[in-house]
């Protein structure tokens, strides 16, 4: 048997049974019965039962986290929007089990605690990055930090609450959406000689805001990491 069929056994078993007997009185023995795997089996995958609902955030965070390293100053922002679409991703990918979670953390208080210390987690990793992209370690400079990558953060919680729901046949296009307009909240507008446009930092560009982040990522991935 093949390590990723061991897995799947144990988080299809475990999935299956939080919804026939409840998260809270299903045990790790219930869930390797049901699997028909050993103990030993189970925790050489996961230190929890907790931890089949959130198998993979600290390898996301490490994606992440090296997404946003893996730039410039002048590339930031396409690195924040690149790696907020990446964690959309990964969820869009899981599918099914995106959505069973879903159900999960909305009914059991334990495990939406968890999801709001993951939340947590990603938002510290963006308010560093943009900190440390602002250059400025004044208590104001810090207040904007933290509250732009709070803005990140939730918008692309209101894109995948949307997609789990059934209400977004498009996630990938309303993320970008939605992280053009966090974008125009924190940066200067400007209208130049030639007519209206959007500043982001020091670099102007004549489309509207809406549409810059594609163009930007377009840039990006043409030139390569920076």
């Amino acid at each position: 048997m093949s390590k990723l069929a061991a897995r799947d056994r144990l988080t299809e078993a475990a999935l299956t049974l939080f919804d026939e007997s409840g998260y809270e009185q299903t045990t790790v023995d219930d869930i390797t019965g049901r699997a028909g795997l050993s103990r030993a089996t189970f925790f050489r995958y996961y230190r929890s039962k907790e931890d089949v609902i959130f198998p993979d955030h600290d390898r996301l965070l490490e994606q992440v986290k090296d997404r946003l390293l893996n730039s410039s100053h002048s590339t930031a922002l396409v690195a924040v929007s690149d790696a907020v679409r990446l964690v959309l991703l990964h969820y869009l990918e899981e599918g099914d089990l995106a959505h069973r979670r879903y159900a999960l953390t909305s009914t059991v208080p334990a495990l939406r605690d968890r999801e709001i210390a993951s939340v947590a987690r990603y938002q510290r990793l963006f308010r560093e990055f943009i900190s440390d992209w602002m250059g400025d370690q004044s208590e104001s400079a810090s207040l904007r930090a933290e509250l732009m990558a709070a803005s990140v953060v939730s918008a692309h919680n209101h894109v995948l609450r949307r997609w789990l729901r059934g209400e977004s046949a498009d996630p990938v296009r309303e993320v970008d959406e939605a992280l053009g307009q966090v974008i125009a909240l924190f940066t200067t507008q400007a209208a130049p000689a030639d007519g209206p446009g959007t500043t982001i930092a020091v670099f102007h560009s004549g489309q509207p805001v809406d549409a810059l982040l594609p163009a930007l990522r377009r840039l990006l991935d043409d030139s390569g990491p920076s």
